[in-house]
């Protein structure tokens, strides 16, 4: 019978019965505990290390647990046969890799774009007077507080007239549009036509889900609509108020001529309306939902923009029919989008935190656009052209150079700005690329575009 030997740290802060267990173990790894050797009985061992029988207990049957020792009817307990493998000791460099999972990233940001202090007091408004709330998965279709903060906002700002139980929440762009493309199969909707160019991930998602995908290109005047399919049931995606990437706006007769389309082919147009809050010239160009008299349009919003990045938080109000298709399959789904962070956000609109976050970002946008316009006209002339001048996070350039994609964004990236490519846009001459204006200080702009020039070249 093996005696065991164990040195109590009452300083230790784990168990007594886990620093036997750690003991017992390692002496079988190690081989110091040979398979087949018997173990001390529970009460012999507590006698000989003066600890309780229970503390015995549990470490015997931790060890039981995790097929180390086994116990054997009227003999008692034995050591296993492990083999020779050892525990696998932690990669080289994980600890660094885990140091660095909370440092800064390497792109410049502005730290006064958002006032994180209001949104740290809703959120602790939420875990110390709704906590009980958390204790229960969210609502598949979104939280009932945040759905009717968003029927309020978006009748207020885009004139869209929504019930709160035809308003979808999902984590992101990804969620909403997989529900989406659920509904216009079940109403055998099998093809969807895009803007071309377009914002490319959407494309994969409807693709994925088993949907045919139709490219119609964009003029000045948004998406040619004499060129959409005729006498079938389809569904279009459109961003009517700043089309990604070109940032061509429709105007109010030809959103009218998509709906009438949309009517004669009994057909679903779908309005990503992403960024229409963040309009810096002129007032907000009003939702094509709010025309919407036939109950043909799906309209997708997002936080994204207006809050933070790592929001993942966006939705959809969908007319009566695809709102009652979407309530017979929810069932089937779970709500991926944090529920605190749900309820954080409906009572930060319901306290106007939202309504005058959104003014001020509008705001400090705008004077950063009109530097960076001004900077990439001093620095590149007519090397670099700007192609969305308006509204939005990300300003559109296409640049002019002998350069490839991934030099251009490595160099960008080295000097702390992120660029991303637009591979729909790009020909033999230039190549377009979406840059984070708006992450960068005011202040620091000028100087940056100046760096920009001078890595580039």
């Amino acid at each position: 019978m093996k005696k065991i030997i164990l040195d109590l740290d009452n300083s230790n802060r784990q168990f007594l019965y886990e620093q036997l267990y750690d003991r017992i173990k390692e002496d079988i790894l190690t081989g110091s505990i040979k398979a087949g050797e018997k173990l001390p009985s529970l009460r012999s061992l507590s006698k000989e290390l003066g600890i309780s029988l229970t503390t015995i207990e549990q470490a015997y049957n931790q060890l039981m647990v995790e097929g180390y020792i086994c116990s054997k009817p009227q003999a008692g307990f034995f050591a296993e046969e492990i083999g020779t493998a050892r525990e696998q000791e932690p990669e080289e460099g994980v600890e660094e890799i885990a140091e660095e999972v909370m440092t800064e990233n390497e792109f410049i940001h502005d730290p006064t774009s958002f006032d994180f202090n209001k949104w740290k007091k809703c959120s602790n408004e939420v875990f110390n007077y709704y906590s009980g709330q958390l204790l229960f998965e969210s609502d598949p279709q979104g939280e009932r507080a945040l759905r009717n903060e968003i029927a309020k906002y978006i009748y207020r700002s885009r004139g869209v007239k929504a019930s709160p139980d035809r308003i979808v929440i999902g984590a992101g762009t990804q969620q909403i549009t997989s529900h989406l493309s659920r509904i216009l199969l079940r109403m055998k909707i099998n093809l969807v036509s895009l803007e071309e160019p377009g914002y490319l991930p959407v494309q994969s998602i409807l693709r994925d889900a088993g949907l045919q995908i139709y490219h119609i290109p964009v003029r000045e005047d948004g998406i040619q609509i004499d060129r959409l399919p005729s006498n079938i049931n389809s569904a279009v995606y459109v961003s009517p108020s700043n089309q990604f990437p070109t940032g061509a706006v429709m105007p109010i007769a030809r959103r009218y001529e998509l709906l009438d389309w949309a009517d004669r082919n009994h057909s679903v147009i779908i309005e990503d309306d992403y960024d229409s809050e963040l309009r810096y010239f002129g007032r907000p160009v009003p939702a094509l939902k709010s025309l919407d008299d036939k109950n043909c349009v799906v309209y997708l919003g997002s936080f994204s923009s207006t809050l933070f990045p790592a929001v993942k938080i966006s939705y959809m109000v969908l007319p009566m029919e695809m709102a009652e298709i979407f309530n017979d399959i929810k069932g089937a789904y779970t709500q991926t989008c944090s529920k605190s962070e749900q309820l954080t956000l409906a009572l930060f609109m319901e306290k106007g935190y939202y309504y005058t976050g959104i003014r001020k970002l509008r705001s400090m946008n705008s004077r950063k656009l009109d530097v960076t316009l001004s900077a990439f006209d001093k620095y590149f002339g007519r090397e670099v052209i700007p192609m969305d001048t308006r509204s939005g996070i990300t300003l559109t350039i296409k640049v002019r150079s002998k350069r490839y994609l991934t030099e251009l964004i490595l160099l960008a990236r080295s000097i702390g700005l992120e660029m991303v490519p637009i591979s729909a846009i790009t020909d033999q001459e230039t190549t377009a690329l979406s840059f984070y204006y708006s992450q960068l200080p005011l202040e620091t702009i000028e100087q940056k575009i100046k760096e920009l020039e001078s890595v580039w070249r």
